[in-house]
């Protein structure tokens, strides 16, 4: 008689006890193995902007081709470096960015870029990011900062920057035809928490305030589970599962792509989940 069919109560005593011990021992509830290796916020954001620049190196004759937002691809990069000119300034204590406008901040810096040397603004990009990163490594991580509507610790503005030179680099890939490229483990799973542990406030923003208990589960490299609270608490909450893709959620998050292009398993009320990832589009900046 194999043990699958042997009666539960002829187990030795304590046996599922041990084996539940034994698996928790060997890996962490809601982690994946093998896991991504945890590295600081200020390395996420190295990594996707080295990304970034090897994208950028790449690029011949494409800077022309049209991106995002009437931008071609070197507005585009002309964009960003109006971002990291705003983190400068965000870095340095100017009140004036806090509720600054992303694109409207960054417009004039795009356009100024058009018709210049697409070497002297990929220069530009990387001595901009340069010194974002200089000015990070002497701030206090856990710091509250206010640029672009968002106040949040220097550790989560680094994971917003990481998350949008991902997106753009993508963004830039695919006006000129590339396969889209992935962040490694440890990146990709710190923008996936940043975006979980928003998911809340941008439920609250898109008007989702029936209450959910929601577990979502993120597969593949980086993935791993959440429980996110949505809603309002009253009255009991509904307990929602969402399984998905780490890197399809990503990308829902960067407004890249629907709910309906995600290879989603849904448990609980099917239409307050679709409510909930829809919201999750409300976190891109763009």
């Amino acid at each position: 008689m194999t043990t699958a069919s042997r009666d539960p109560s002829e187990l030795p005593a304590g046996l599922r006890e041990r084996v539940l011990a034994a698996s928790l021992r060997a890996r962490q509830a809601g982690r994946p193995v093998p896991d991504a290796p945890e590295i600081p916020a200020e390395e996420a954001f190295s990594r996707a902007a080295d990304a970034f620049y090897t994208t950028l190196r790449g690029l011949d004759g494409d800077w022309t081709r049209p991106a995002l937002r009437g931008l071609d691809v070197q507005g585009l990069v002309g964009h960003l470096i109006g971002v990291e000119n705003d983190v400068h300034r965000c870095l340095s204590g100017d009140p004036d960015v806090a509720d600054a406008g992303h694109v409207e901040s960054t417009q004039a810096a795009a356009i100024s870029h058009a018709g210049l040397p697409p070497a002297r603004t990929r220069a530009e990009w990387r001595q901009a990011t340069d010194r974002t990163l200089d000015l990070v490594r002497s701030a206090d991580p856990a710091a509250k900062v206010a640029m672009h509507g968002m106040r949040l610790p220097v550790r989560a503005l680094l994971l917003v920057r990481a998350f949008e030179l991902w997106i753009h680099e993508n963004d830039i890939r695919q006006a000129v035809g590339w396969a889209p490229s992935v962040p490694d483990a440890s990146t990709l799973r710190m923008m996936a928490d940043l975006a979980a542990r928003l998911l809340p406030g941008a439920a609250a923003q898109a008007g989702v305030h029936e209450p959910a208990d929601i577990h979502l589960v993120l597969t593949g490299p980086g993935g791993g589970t959440w429980d996110v609270a949505v809603g309002d608490r009253q009255p009991d909450p509904a307990a929602v599962t969402i399984v998905t893709d780490t890197v399809g959620f990503c990308r829902l998050a960067g407004n890249r792509v629907t709910p309906a292009e995600l290879d989603l398993y849904v448990t609980g009320d099917a239409e307050l989940a679709a409510d909930v990832l829809a919201a999750a589009t409300k976190l891109a900046l763009d």
